[in-house]
């Protein structure tokens, strides 16, 4: 189950070359319409880290997802928020749990530090991969098809949405809405036939974004902590090689 063709490390942003800066580039025009190069420096420099994804054999880079750290205050408490940036992985690498694994350990060290501040993930779905990427390997995110968002949760998405992206939230619906003004996922990346719609998570994605094709991004919350990683991700997170 962990095979894995590609090597995984997580680089501070400053300390990315210009040729790394390329190649990822690169892989964002290979998948997405619409890339802009200004854009993507843009979206780039206010990250923190990133994590890069190798090809074992030929050390060329194959995948990678930017990330930072938000803060406000919710209900009068410090709280923070993991943002994952940009995210892709050439598609011959597809099913290679690489990613998964160092963004787990990742987010874990981020709980270690500080086990005191509520931490959540705060993701933007663009397409059902990503979307899936949570009931996959966790016990409570939101939104989801089965339950309600609870109060709570939703006054936290809002709040992070609001500061990320204050001219493109709409909390009516949840989702940043961008009007061609950023990238979308190139056909053939992740369609939806009629076979993956039978899966409840990928209808329940279409719904409540049901204008993904044209770049829309659903807003999603889960809560950061060590039990709420299911089995299949804690095994990810631990058992893979650095």
């Amino acid at each position: 189950m962990f095979n894995s063709k590609l090597a995984g490390k997580v680089v501070p942003v400053r300390e990315l070359s210009n040729l790394e800066r390329g190649r990822m580039f690169e892989l964002m025009n290979g998948n997405y319409d619409g890339v802009k190069k200004e854009t993507f420096e843009k979206d780039l420099a206010e990250k923190s880290d990133v994590i890069l994804l190798r090809d074992n054999q030929d050390q060329q880079i194959q995948g990678f997802s930017t990330l930072m750290i938000l803060e406000e205050l919710v209900r009068g408490n410090v709280t923070r928020a993991l943002f994952s940036g940009d995210t892709i992985i050439d598609k011959t690498y597809w099913g290679d749990t690489q990613l998964e694994h160092h963004w787990g350990r990742y987010a874990f060290s981020l709980i270690d530090k500080n086990p005191e501040i509520p931490l959540f993930w705060f993701l933007m779905s663009k397409g059902y991969k990503t979307y899936k990427f949570l009931p996959v390997f966790f016990n409570e995110f939101y939104p989801r098809y089965d339950k309600p968002t609870p109060a709570y949760e939703q006054e936290v998405l809002d709040t992070f949405a609001r500061k990320k992206f204050p001219l493109n939230y709409n909390p009516k619906t949840g989702l940043v809405v961008f009007e061609g003004q950023k990238d979308r996922l190139k056909q053939g990346v992740a369609d939806i036939d009629e076979r993956r719609m039978k899966d409840q998570h990928v209808r329940y994605f279409i719904e409540r974004n049901p204008r993904w094709q044209q770049g829309d991004e659903l807003c999603c919350i889960m809560p950061l902590k060590k039990n709420n990683f299911n089995r299949m991700a804690l095994r990810m997170v631990g058992n893979n090689k650095d």
